[in-house]
């Protein structure tokens, strides 16, 4: 059988290799869960897993370079040609305690190995040599079907991981598949159990979630709990969008991101945001995410109006809606949502700017000069941009201001000279300027007459600096001795 989509065929044989080293030493071997699913639907596997009569014994015998990750559980980590495959012996399990972790291995037969698994689609086997697929539970239909099932009932399998909740609304999305109705309102009613799992693994699960590149995998339109919020889409919704609304409508959401569901009832100002509630204008941002953005981006998104619903107040005499200083109440509660979920500290400090000042755009038109460029000169400017955009096409879609700032920043760009300060510290104390205070004070003098184009060039820097020295710092005086 042939799968000429297949670009890293080096990775593809190895594994081949594996599972023909087992069948010539007299086990049955087979690839097995999502390498085979992405077979099927003509993705190419990241990585391949193999299922085994072998017992993790037999397995460091036949292959002497592994790793005893998981050998309580018969899983070994086979390294061949630099590649590490998961290389398990077939097994069913029982008694999940503590929600994730099975508590009595049993090794058995690959029919009871694949009814243990999570999902229809992941419980596939593929045979190399005799070259066909195995399928004990119905995978082969759903998947041509494109339905995310569980295995058997939902609710066993979400009370044997609880994570499998998540991962159901991120295969939902990767794969573009609907979610079972029986699967999902398993879902629901099981939604609170989520907290006993780690939050790093809730936020791995929420990053891979809501990675932009899903945006490019067509999602199924309509679902039966989508149809309230799809009225402002004029077309089939998008992986992230998407992605937001299966955790709403799954209640995930009020559990893992509270304040993410605050917004879902806040209803806006409609002159600014005919969309209406805050929740429905992340929706339609979401929809307009390049599936080549940052990575960060999605959670700008998510978190730059976060602070709406602790804000928002309604004039008794005008009926206006006000959001005063919703972005400095976001920014700290993202900062919040992000430390909580683990996020590394540079990530966190990018994202909390960027909510912090995402309200600063509207005043672009009346910025001095100097002010425009110290901000199109941050570090986080293209994230900013990027996410002023999606702001507009998620309300007004007014881009002048985008356009506006595209233009400043080209013409920047084309001007290397303007990006690095004139002048330093080193020198004014070259031309006599004494450290301290008013040495700072000058350089950001300095600083601001370069942003204003009040001076281009080192040496203009340099003859207004030392005229501005004469000004500020009177020369030594020489002291003299009586004898």
């Amino acid at each position: 059988m042939d799968f000429p989509f297949i670009k890293n065929k080096t990775l593809f044989n190895t594994a081949l290799g594996i599972v023909q080293k087992l069948r010539n030493n007299g086990y049955t071997a087979y690839l097995v869960g999502g390498c085979v699913r992405d077979l099927l639907m003509g993705r190419e596997p990241h990585d391949y897993d193999i299922a085994t009569s072998a017992v993790p014994e037999t397995i460091a015998q036949l292959f002497p370079n592994t790793l005893e990750v998981g050998r309580k559980f018969g899983v070994m980590i086979v390294i061949e040609n630099g590649y590490q495959f998961q290389v398990a012996t077939f097994r069913s399990e029982t008694g999940y305690e503590d929600g994730r972790h099975p508590s009595a291995v049993t090794y058995s037969t690959p029919e009871d190995d694949a009814k243990r698994r999570d999902f229809t689609c992941n419980g596939l086997f593929f045979d190399p040599i005799e070259q066909k697929f195995l399928d004990w539970v119905g995978g082969l239909e759903d998947i041509k079907q494109k339905i995310l099932r569980t295995i058997g009932d939902p609710n066993e399998r979400f009370a044997e991981d609880h994570l499998r909740m998540l991962r159901a609304v991120r295969f939902a999305i990767q794969l573009g598949f609907r979610i079972d109705a029986a699967t999902f309102n398993a879902i629901i009613k099981n939604a609170h159990t989520i907290h006993s799992i780690s939050i790093e693994r809730i936020r791995d699960e929420l990053e891979r979630m809501f990675n932009p590149a899903f945006q490019t995998v067509e999602q199924p339109y309509p679902e039966e709990w989508l149809t309230d919020n799809v009225d402002a889409l004029q077309s089939r919704p998008k992986a992230l969008y998407r992605a937001l609304e299966l955790l709403r409508a799954s209640t995930l959401l009020k559990e893992i991101l509270p304040e993410v569901a605050a917004t879902i009832d806040c209803s806006q100002n409609s002159r600014f945001h005919p969309e209406d509630t805050v929740y429905k204008h992340i929706l339609l941002m979401l929809q307009e995410v390049p599936p080549d953005a940052d990575p960060l981006l999605p959670w700008c998104v998510l978190l730059h109006d976060v602070g709406k619903p602790i804000t928002r107040r309604v004039n008794p005499v005008s009926g206006e809606t006000t959001f005063y200083e919703h972005d400095k109440v976001g920014a700290a509660l993202a900062h919040q949502i992000l430390t909580r979920l683990r996020f590394p500290n540079k990530q966190i400090k990018t994202v909390v700017h960027v909510v912090r000042y995402h309200m600063q755009f509207k005043d672009v038109p009346n910025m001095r000069k100097s002010t425009l460029r110290r901000m199109i000169m941050r570090e986080t400017f293209p994230l900013e941009l990027e996410l002023h955009r999606l702001d507009c096409l998620g309300s007004h879609r007014d881009l002048s201001i985008y356009e506006f700032l595209k233009r400043e920043l080209s013409e920047l760009l084309h001007r290397p000279e303007i990006i690095p300060p004139l002048l330093t510290g080193d020198d004014l104390i070259k031309l006599g300027m004494q450290p301290g205070p008013k040495l700072g004070q000058l350089l950001s003098e300095i600083r601001e007459k370069q942003l204003q184009d009040e001076l281009k060039t080192r040496e203009e820097a340099l003859q207004w600096a030392m005229a501005r020295i004469r000004d500020i710092q009177p020369p030594p005086t020489s002291s003299t001795h009586t004898p």
